[in-house]
């Protein structure tokens, strides 16, 4: 199985950009937690974090070929992306949505999410714990397998 796994604006900013609500690690650390917990599961991650809506959109046309899922935290983008929630569907792709933050726990123009109607589920919250869940969804484990 092969999973993109995508990150979205301001993402790599991870380990100081508001370490109180992201916490202190980088994109760079979970990018390598995604990679060997993959390897446990039979999964093979192509990680890409971009600033700009097209990029993503760019990366998942690029991919769905290639790819088995999609494992997407879009960032603000997720509250008014109607394009990237298009390509998203286009993909054919089971997606899963992550969002590190608890979004429902902070401002009110968060709790809208367009792109969570083009995914299959969505984990709020749950830190860097939420992509290793949606990695177990997708290869049919247990989250603690």
């Amino acid at each position: 199985m092969k999973v993109l796994v995508l990150n979205g604006p301001n993402l790599a900013t991870l380990g100081r950009r508001e370490p109180e609500i992201y916490g202190s690690a980088t994109l760079a650390e979970l990018e390598a937690l995604l990679g060997d917990r993959a390897k446990t599961m039979g999964i093979e991650v192509q990680c890409l974090q971009s600033n700009h809506e097209g990029g993503l959109i760019d990366a998942i046309e690029n991919a769905a070929a290639s790819v088995d899922a999609i494992v997407i935290n879009p960032g603000a983008l997720s509250h008014y992306s109607l394009a990237l929630a298009d390509a998203l569907r286009g993909s054919g792709k089971p997606v899963i949505e992550v969002h590190i933050s608890n979004v429902f726990a902070r401002q009110p123009e968060r709790h809208r999410m367009v792109t969570a109607a083009a995914a299959k589920g969505v984990i709020s919250g749950l830190g860097f714990d939420g992509y290793l869940a949606a990695l177990a969804y997708l290869s049919g484990r247990s989250p603690n397998a």
